[in-house]
């Protein structure tokens, strides 16, 4: 059954991909974050926040920044709110359950996970809370994005004629499609609760380095910088074992080096 959906953050890498995906399944709007949309939640079912305040990220919690709790406020019981929240909330290590030891080192770990405690207290049961690994997708050029990832790090080397070598170090990414299937299966199914959202193995950066510099014909010219002893040892992966439980959904490494191969075509024209 379809279900109508409001998406928050029309420029967002996020919820620019989520609505092309979910729009050939659902009613879907993306809106930008104001006072007057913020009227409109519930005449939907769901509504996903993809916006953020630069505030946030960098700064100590405060409600005037949190717009995840100004949207969570304003539902009745009858529009669910899915909260995307970070895997960054975790203290970095293998094999990470949602159960696992919070963590919180900077401002934008502790701000979102103030904001999940609050949602859990408005919505209670009805509450979907996602801890999210890193999203590996195309970006649109957005000169107001305020929070950058991997990919755009990596970018960023690139450019400075620079590569990093990972030799063991690994995190966990996850490609913006099977996010977004994910999504998909999450309110189709009518999931409730925490979960994390990953690929729930070991991606090892050298590979996934390789992968993204498929079509980049410089790759050899690149200067070779090692890692510093203070970046390293921060290598993790989440459990995904409670979601797979729930949706049944495939999820697997080789669809990432796919999708990251294609992405590559698109980045090094």
């Amino acid at each position: 059954m379809k279900k109508k959906i409001l998406i928050f953050g029309k420029n967002s890498f996020i919820g620019s991909n989520l609505y092309t995906f979910l729009k050939n399944k659902h009613f879907v709007k993306i809106e930008s974050l104001n006072s007057k949309s913020l009227k409109k939640l519930n005449n939907f079912d769901y509504i996903i926040n993809c916006a953020i305040n630069k505030n946030y990220i960098n700064k100590v919690y405060s409600i005037n920044n949190d717009f995840d709790f100004k949207i969570s406020k304003n539902l009745n019981k009858n529009t669910n709110f899915i909260f995307l929240s970070s895997r960054k909330i975790y203290k970095a290590k293998s094999n990470i359950f949602e159960g696992s030891r919070i963590n919180c080192l900077n401002n934008y770990e502790k701000n979102k996970y103030i904001t999940e405690k609050k949602i859990l207290g408005i919505k209670k049961n009805k509450s979907i809370i996602l801890r999210i690994s890193n999203i590996i997708g195309f970006k649109k050029y957005n000169p107001r994005r305020s929070h950058h990832t991997y990919l755009d790090y990596l970018i960023n080397k690139v450019k400075k004629g620079e590569f990093i070598l990972n030799q063991n170090e690994f995190k966990d990414f996850l490609d913006i499609n099977t996010f977004s299937k994910i999504i998909d299966s999450i309110i189709t199914k009518k999931l409730f609760g925490i979960y994390n959202i990953s690929m729930g193995k070991r991606v090892y950066l050298r590979d996934l380095n390789n992968w993204l510099l498929t079509s980049y014909k410089n790759k050899k010219k690149l200067k070779i910088i090692k890692l510093k002893n203070n970046e390293k040892n921060q290598s993790f992966y989440l459990n995904n074992s409670k979601l797979k439980k729930k949706i049944g959904l495939k999820i697997n490494i080789n669809q990432l080096r796919k999708e990251c191969i294609k992405l590559s075509k698109k980045l090094f024209k």
